[in-house]
């Protein structure tokens, strides 16, 4: 996909780390000019109190032979999100993919009914998840739309089918997420008239920052945290839903997609494109038919 994006504008709002990050890079590695916008900059960290910034998310798009911009941008705030579009605006004078990758939550309040979550933090969680969706979704489409072909990908966790089926972590993130998805499929019906496309994309189990820091590992040594998570063996690098966004940015017939729920797995099957090791981790078909049946741990047929 080398060069097949040069000449086109990305925006892609939450691009500090994990898979924003990936996203932002690979898009680079296409060779498009990449807006990398986030909390975390050089001049401060974010709530979130991480090391990564948008910086060296721009820095890593110029090495991969992109254009990245960074951007200091709190996408809660209309007002810093319109003066970030009217510059997009004015450098580029057009927007052709935006990548809504924007989340931040600092913690997880794993398998709480609504009646025992943190309330004021449960709705902080909604509005980092879906307020600065539709913000951004709000300030952007209008730039985005006057060229047919743009593309806008909202990031989640997790399939349409997954979801619909289980239960995701608690009230609030559960809801979250099917918000997301709610999102994309109204995205996909209102963008449809004007040539663009709106799809939902989740990456597998991923290998971002924090994982690999949680597990106490390197993605040099990821595979040693298999030893007390085995499933972990599904997981995956942020550059591979990076590539499954370049793949479908630089697809003449994306509009197929629209409005259809997809995941990096999938779409490494139907794009050809692999991880940064060579592999295909179907992370999603795992879940259901090893994981979630409490069967041992095998990737064969899976990556």
């Amino acid at each position: 996909m080398t060069g097949s994006l040069t000449g086109k504008v990305a925006l892609v709002a939450g691009a500090t780390r994990g898979a924003g990050r990936g996203i932002a890079v690979e898009l680079g590695a296409a060779g498009a000019t990449v807006y990398c916008t986030g909390r975390s900059s050089e001049s401060g960290r974010s709530e979130m109190d991480r090391p990564e910034t948008i910086e060296e998310t721009a820095a890593l798009v110029d090495a991969a032979g992109g254009h990245g911009i960074p951007v200091r941008v709190d996408h809660l705030v209309p007002e810093e999100v319109r003066a970030l579009v009217a510059r997009i605006e004015k450098e580029q004078g057009a927007l052709h993919v935006l990548v809504n990758d924007i989340w931040g939550a600092t913690k997880m309040e794993w398998d709480k009914p609504v009646w025992e979550s943190d309330l004021e933090y449960g709705l902080h969680q909604l509005r980092l998840a879906v307020d600065t969706h539709a913000i951004t979704s709000h300030f952007a489409l209008p730039l985005l739309i006057k060229n047919p072909g743009g593309l806008v990908v909202e990031v989640t966790d997790g399939t349409d089918e997954y979801n619909a089926a289980n239960y995701r972590v608690s009230f609030f993130y559960d809801v979250a997420k099917g918000a997301v998805s709610r999102i994309a499929f109204a995205l996909a019906h209102e963008l449809e008239s004007f040539g663009c496309t709106a799809v939902l994309l989740t990456p597998g189990w991923l290998r971002s920052e924090f994982m690999l820091e949680q597990f106490g590992v390197s993605e040099e040594n990821w595979r040693d945290a298999t030893k007390f998570s085995p499933h972990f063996a599904i997981s995956e690098t942020p550059a591979y839903v990076g590539r499954a966004v370049a793949a479908l940015a630089g697809d003449p017939e994306v509009a197929r997609w629209n409005g259809q729920s997809l995941s990096s797995g999938q779409l490494a099957r139907v794009y050809d494109f692999t991880d940064v090791d060579g592999s295909q981790p179907d992370a999603w078909r795992y879940l259901v038919e090893v994981q979630d049946r409490g069967l041992p741990a095998d990737t064969t047929g899976y990556r």
